[in-house]
């Protein structure tokens, strides 16, 4: 079996504006982000475009300080782009809705004083979309997907690294959002336990079929991750290269065509001079 497609991209030319029907669910175009420090304007991405289709599990993948992160909070609504545009189904993204909810890297994103359930509760409950039965009902259900059911009544200081980012998985799938976020929600696990986080989240999108963007820094858990792969160079990030990732997961792990992309991943964004990018 040989490498799958793997697509160079060059620099994106100004889009045409698509019909109604061709929109896909989250979309940037020629995104570029910036920040300030006490010394200076930072570039964190430079002319950024993908687009995230219903069901893609999108991978943003990248060295330390690539800007795939502030990528992510951007689609979130927290960062205003610089320049371009970041659209949920056709619309621009302005500001933060319970349509992008995001799964953070740190273990201290739940409420100490609330109760598991009830940390799973309070989006429902504060965006006014169920009446508490509904919200207990549905907290209790997605609590039960990711094995935490007799849980509930815990406290988050009571539960493992592991434990406290599966409930925050089930509250961000409990309120159903268009697009699921998530910010290196494995990288502070040892290794077992991210392992077994990543099987989870593949088997609950096997249910739920939930559209993820995902950012990570490990070429390994972008390949079992994700079915598309966006690869951005080292700061600022820009587009190298865009992957179909659906030939691989963890059923591949360790085969030499796994090992032989992960290699030529790395090449594209460590060894590789951009300018030699279209003769790959």
């Amino acid at each position: 079996m040989g490498i799958p497609f793997l697509r160079v991209v060059p620099p994106p030319p100004p889009r045409e504006p698509r019909s109604t029907g061709d929109v896909p669910t989250l979309q940037a175009e020629d995104v570029t982000l910036e920040y300030r420090t006490p010394e200076r304007v930072v570039r964190a991405t430079d002319r950024v475009s993908f687009d995230v289709l219903e069901g893609d599990r999108f991978v943003l993948l990248g060295p330390s300080g690539c800007g795939k992160s502030t990528l992510l909070k951007a689609a979130a609504g927290f960062v205003t782009p610089r320049s371009g545009h970041l659209r949920l189904d056709g619309a621009t993204v302005s500001e933060p809705g319970p349509d992008r909810i995001v799964v953070f890297q740190e273990f201290d994103q739940l409420p100490p004083w609330k109760t598991v359930k009830a940390n799973v509760m309070f989006p429902l409950r504060a965006s006014r979309l169920l009446s508490r039965r509904q919200a207990e009902e549905r907290a209790l259900h997605y609590l039960d997907k990711v094995g935490l059911a007799d849980f509930a009544d815990a406290y988050p200081h009571t539960l493992s690294g592991g434990m406290k980012q599966r409930v925050a998985i089930a509250r961000a799938l409990a309120t159903q959002p268009r697009v699921l976020l998530m910010d290196e929600p494995f990288a502070a696990l040892d290794a077992l336990t991210r392992r077994r986080m990543q099987e989870e989240l593949l088997s609950l999108w096997d249910e739920f079929r939930f559209t993820l963007l995902f950012v990570t820094h490990s070429i390994e858990e972008a390949l079992v991750v994700g079915n598309r792969i966006l690869l951005l160079s080292p700061h600022p990030g820009r587009v190298r290269a865009e992957l179909d990732a659906q030939a691989y997961g963890l059923h591949s792990l360790g085969s030499p065509e796994f090992q032989a992309t992960s290699q030529r991943i790395h090449r594209l964004l460590f060894d590789e001079p951009a300018a030699s990018l279209a003769a790959a």
